[in-house]
C-alpha cells in the first residue's frame, strides 16, 4: 500500500521518497489505524494527511487554527492538481453555500476547516451526507490547556466526531508536545488504540543563540544590516514591540513588513504574501504569525524578547532553515521579558490551574536562558529526547569560558534562603544577601541573620543571574506563581551539607565601546549645558563616542582623560575638569569600583574601605555656606556641591585648599568658587570645638560614609517601598525627580518587582501623556533621550519617565 502512497508523492509533490518517519506514519492510517504524530516544524507534517487523503474513498477534513493560512494552504494542494478548499469566517455567504454545495456533491478530497465551523448545522448536515474517511488535526498541541497555545473551539472536535454515523480514521499532528501535553491530545481527541510516532525533536541545521548582554537594538540593527540579503523573521512580545523594531529597521532602508492582531485582515495578509513572496526580506512580528508558514529560505529567526514558554519557542525558531540550509536563532534576553510575560499571563488567563501552569512554562523558559550547558540539549530534555553529547552547536557550546567552583557563593544562598524559615521570593533574599536594611528586612529582623550583607560584594544585577542560575540548575526551587518563591530540595541539602560541589563556566565578556550607563545621559546633559554658554553645536565640544567612552572608564586625572579618544590638551583645558568633576561625583555617589593603575605602594591599601561619620552640626552649618553661594548664583543648591560632599567634609574636616582636592566631588572649579567659604567655616568650628584634627589622605580608596554600603539606586527603592513620597527622596538624597524614576525602571528590568505606589498621574497631564506615548511608539520607550528632542521643550524628564513607567510597566 505504501507503494501506492510513494506514486502520489512523485506525481504530486515531485519527490522520489519519504522523509525520515513519513511512509510509516501513511501506512498506518492506510490500514485504517488513528495516528498521533509529533514532528518537527518542517518535518513535513501535512504530506502525512494529504497523501492518505488522496487513496482513501472520501473526503478528508483538515481541522486548523490558521484562518489566516487556510487560503494558501489551499492554493497550494490546487497547485499541486488537489481539488480541496476551505470554509472559516473569511467566507461570505454566497461563497459558503457554494463551498457546501461542492460537499454535497462530493467535489472536493481536501477540506480545510476552522474548528469554530464544526458546530454548524448546516455544515454539519451537509458533510454528513458524504464519505469522512479522515479527520486530520493539524497543530493538534492546541486541545490541551497544558500546552502553550490553547484554543478552547478544539475542544469541539471530539463531540463532532461523535455526532457522526460513520467514525472515521481521526489523525493529530503537532511540532511540539511534552509527554504531559501528548497524554492529554490523545484524551480529548478521543483517539482509539492510537500509533503514536515520535520523528525527533532536533534540527541539526538550526545554531542557537541566547544572548543575555548589550543593547538589544544595536545588536539587531547591526545583524540586520550584515544579512542584509538573507530573509528572517524578529519576533517581539508585543504590538508596541512589533512596531518600534518596524520603525527602527524601515527608518534604515529595509525591506521589513510587520505582523499583529492590531492590523487589519488585508495588511495582514498581504504583508505576509509580500513575505513568501520574497518581496519583503524581515517579518516583525507577535506569535500571532508564522503557524503554517512554508517559506523554506528563512536564514534567521531572531526573539527581540524571550518567549513565554519552550515549546512556543521551539516552534517559532523551527521556522528558520525549512529547507535544511544552516540558520540562526537568536534570542535577547532582558529581565524586563520576565516581567512583560508575567503581566500577559495575568491579563490574559482567569482559570488559575492554567495561569498556575503558564507561570510553571515561563519558569521553565527562564531556566534555559539562565542554564550553564548545551541549550539545545537543555530543549530536546523537555521534550524527552535526552542528550549527553554537546551539541556544538548553541552558544554556551562554542562560547569559551572555564569551569569555576561556586560552592561557596552557592552556599551562601542557599543558608540564606534556609536561614529566613518562611519563603520568599528572590528579590528579598537578594536584599537580605547584599546588606540592604529596607522596611521589610527589618521588620522581619532579617539584618541579624548571619548571612546578611554576606554577598555585598555582588551587584543586584549579577546576584539575581546566580540565583537563577542555581534555579536552572536544580540546586534550589523556584515555585511557579504571580511572585514566585524560591524553596529548598534535596540538591539543595547535598550542596549545604558539601556532599555535592556546585561549578559553572564562566564566560568572558568583553565590553564594548556600546555600553552605555545612567552616567552617559549626565555627560550629555553637561555638553548641552556648556555648548548654552559657550554658542557652539555640542558636537563641537566632544562627541557622542568619546563620552560613551568616558561613560564605561570613568576618567578623573587629566592622564585618564587623555587617554580617552576625542579628548586632546586644548579640549581637556577648556573642559576636563568640568567632566572629572561629574564623573568623580557620579562614581562616589554610586559607589562604583573603577579599576586604574596604581603605584607599588598605593595597591597594599586600595582596597581598603576609607570609613567616614558625618559631623551632624557642622554639616548644618556646611549647608548653609552652601544655600548662600546658591543666592549669589542663582541657582539650586545641590548644583552648586551634593550633600554627600559635605558630609564627607564635615567628618574629615579639611583645613587647607590641598585638603579639599582628596574630598569625592570636588574639582579645581569648586574650590576656587566655593573652597574658601568652606575651609572657613571648617576652620572656625575646629576651633570652637577644640577639635584635634589628623589629616589622611584618602586618595583612592572607597569611601563609606555612616556606615552606608548602598547605591543612591538602592537607597531610593528602599525609601519608596517604606512609604516615602517623592518629594522627601528627592530632598533626602539630592538627585534629579528624573532620576529616581530611572532607578525605578531600572529596578522593574532587574527584578520584575512592579509593587510601587507613585502617584504618577501627577507628574503629566493627558495632552504630556498623548505627545508622549506618541514619542515612545516611535522611537521605544528605552530611548528616553531622543524621546526628550521629540517632545515639545516644556515636557520635564519625570513627566516622560511617568508615562513610561505607567504605559509600559503598569506601575499605578
Amino acid at each position: 500500500m505504501i507503494d501506492k502512497g510513494l506514486e502520489i508523492l512523485e506525481k504530486y509533490y515531485g519527490y522520489k521518497s519519504f522523509r525520515k518517519g513519513q511512509d510509516e506514519i501513511i501506512e498506518n492510517i492506510l490500514k485504517g489505524k488513528d495516528v498521533l504524530a509529533i514532528m518537527p516544524t518542517g518535518g513535513g507534517k501535512s504530506v502525512c494527511y494529504q497523501v492518505p487523503a488522496m487513496l482513501l474513498e472520501g473526503v478528508t477534513l483538515v481541522v486548523s487554527p490558521l484562518i489566516s493560512l487556510m487560503k494558501d494552504q489551499v492554493d497550494a494542494i490546487k497547485a499541486m492538481g488537489i481539488n480541496g478548499t476551505y470554509i472559516n469566517s473569511s467566507l461570505s455567504t454566497v461563497e459558503f453555500n457554494s463551498v457546501l454545495d461542492g460537499v454535497k456533491q462530493n467535489k472536493y478530497k481536501i477540506i480545510y476547516i476552522a474548528p469554530e465551523r464544526l458546530d454548524s448545522n448546516e455544515f454539519i448536515n451537509a458533510v454528513t451526507q458524504g464519505n469522512i474517511s479522515q479527520i486530520a488535526i493539524d497543530e493538534a498541541h492546541c486541545v490541551s490547556q497544558w500546552g502553550h497555545d490553547f484554543r478552547s473551539s478544539y475542544r469541539r472536535i471530539a463531540g463532532f466526531i461523535n455526532k457522526l454515523e460513520v467514525r472515521p480514521i481521526v489523525t493529530a499532528f503537532t511540532a511540539t508536545a511534552t509527554e504531559e501535553v501528548k497524554v492529554d491530545i490523545v484524551k480529548q481527541l478521543a483517539l482509539q488504540n492510537p500509533q503514536v510516532f515520535l520523528t525527533g525533536f532536533d534540527r541539526e541545521n538550526l545554531s542557537i543563540n541566547i544572548n543575555k548582554t548589550g543593547n538589544k537594538r544595536n545588536y539587531l540593527v547591526k545583524y540586520v544590516e550584515d544579512n542584509k540579503e538573507q530573509s528572517g523573521i524578529i519576533y517581539a512580545s508585543t504590538r508596541k514591540e512589533v512596531d518600534s523594531v518596524y520603525e527602527i529597521l524601515k527608518e534604515r532602508g529595509n525591506a521589513v513588513g510587520k505582523y499583529h492582531a492590531g492590523l487589519s485582515d488585508e495588511i495582514r495578509r498581504r504583508n505576509q504574501e509580500d513575505f513568501t513572496h520574497d518581496r519583503l526580506n524581515i517579518m516583525v512580528a507577535t506569535n500571532a504569525f508564522g503557524m503554517g508558514i512554508d517559506k523554506s529560505n528563512i536564514r534567521y529567526v531572531i526573539h527581540y524578547n524571550m518567549p513565554q514558554n519552550i515549546e512556543g519557542y521551539y516552534q517559532e525558531i523551527g521556522r528558520a532553515g525549512r529547507d535544511g540550509e544552516k540558520s540562526e536563532c537568536i534570542l535577547l534576553f532582558a529581565p524586563g521579558d520576565i516581567h512583560t510575560h508575567k503581566y500577559l499571563i495575568e491579563i490574559g488567563t482567569e482559570n488559575e490551574d492554567r495561569k498556575n501552569n503558564q507561570y510553571r512554562k515561563l519558569q521553565q523558559i527562564v531556566d534555559l536562558v539562565y542554564s550553564n550547558g548545551c541549550y539545545r540539549n537543555y530543549i530536546l530534555s523537555y521534550f524527552g529526547d535526552v542528550r549527553e553529547k554537546p551539541c556544538n552547536n548553541c552558544s554556551n557550546c562554542l562560547n569559551e569560558g572555564e569551569l569555576i567552583d561556586k560552592t561557596v557563593d552557592a552556599q551562601k544562598v542557599l543558608a540564606c534562603i534556609y536561614r529566613m524559615k518562611r519563603s520568599f521570593g528572590a528579590t528579598m533574599v537578594i536584599d537580605v544577601l547584599r546588606g540592604s536594611k529596607n522596611k521589610k528586612v527589618t521588620q522581619f529582623k532579617f539584618d541579624e541573620l548571619s548571612t546578611h550583607g554576606i554577598m555585598k560584594d555582588y551587584s543586584n544585577e549579577s546576584l539575581k543571574e546566580f540565583i537563577n542560575t542555581l534555579i536552572s540548575h536544580g540546586y534550589v526551587d523556584s515555585l511557579e506563581g504571580t511572585y514566585p518563591i524560591l524553596k529548598l530540595n534535596n540538591k539543595s541539602m547535598k550542596v549545604l551539607k558539601s556532599e555535592e560541589s556546585v561549578q559553572f563556566k564562566e564566560f568572558k565578556i568583553e565590553r564594548t565601546i556600546s555600553d552605555v550607563n545612567g552616567l552617559f545621559d549626565i555627560l550629555r546633559e553637561l555638553r548641552l549645558e556648556i555648548s548654552k554658554e559657550s554658542g557652539i553645536p555640542p558636537y563641537m565640544i566632544f562627541g557622542d563616542g568619546t563620552i560613551r567612552e568616558m561613560s564605561i572608564k570613568f576618567p578623573i586625572s587629566k592622564s585618564e582623560m587623555l587617554d580617552i579618544s576625542g579628548v586632546g590638551e586644548n579640549k581637556y583645558e577648556k573642559y576636563g575638569d568640568r567632566f572629572s568633576e561629574v564623573i568623580s561625583s557620579y562614581v562616589e555617589d554610586n559607589k562604583i569600583k573603577v579599576e586604574r593603575t596604581f603605584v607599588e605602594e598605593e595597591k597594599e591599601v586600595v582596597n581598603i574601605p576609607f570609613e567616614v561619620s558625618t559631623d551632624d552640626e557642622l554639616l548644618c552649618r556646611l549647608m548653609e555656606v552652601r544655600k548662600e553661594c546658591a543666592k549669589k548664583e542663582k541657582t539650586l543648591p545641590q548644583l552648586i556641591i551634593s550633600k554627600n560632599t559635605l558630609k564627607e567634609i564635615s567628618g574629615r574636616y579639611p583645613l587647607t585648599l590641598d585638603n579639599l582636592k582628596d574630598i569625592g566631588g570636588v574639582g579645581k572649579k569648586k574650590i576656587d568658587s566655593y573652597g574658601k567659604s568652606l575651609i572657613s567655616e571648617v576652620q572656625g568650628y575646629v576651633v570652637e570645638k577644640n577639635i584635634d584634627t589628623k589629616w589622611i589622605e584618602k586618595k583612592r580608596r572607597k569611601l563609606i560614609i555612616d556606615g552606608e554600603n548602598r547605591t543612591n539606586q538602592e537607597i531610593a527603592i528602599d525609601m519608596i517601598k517604606s512609604g516615602n513620597d517623592l518629594d522627601n527622596i528627592v530632598e533626602e538624597i539630592e538627585l534629579s525627580l528624573s532620576t529616581i524614576l530611572g532607578y525605578v525602571t531600572d529596578y522593574i528590568k532587574e527584578s520584575g518587582d512592579v509593587k510601587f505606589n507613585l502617584n504618577l498621574d501627577e507628574l503629566y497631564n493627558e495632552s504630556d501623556f498623548e505627545v508622549i506615548l506618541k514619542a515612545c511608539e516611535k522611537h521605544g520607550y528605552d530611548k528616553v533621550s531622543i524621546i526628550k528632542k521629540e517632545v515639545p521643550d516644556g515636557i520635564k524628564y519625570e513627566a516622560i519617565r511617568a508615562v513610561i513607567l505607567k504605559e509600559y510597566f503598569k506601575v499605578s
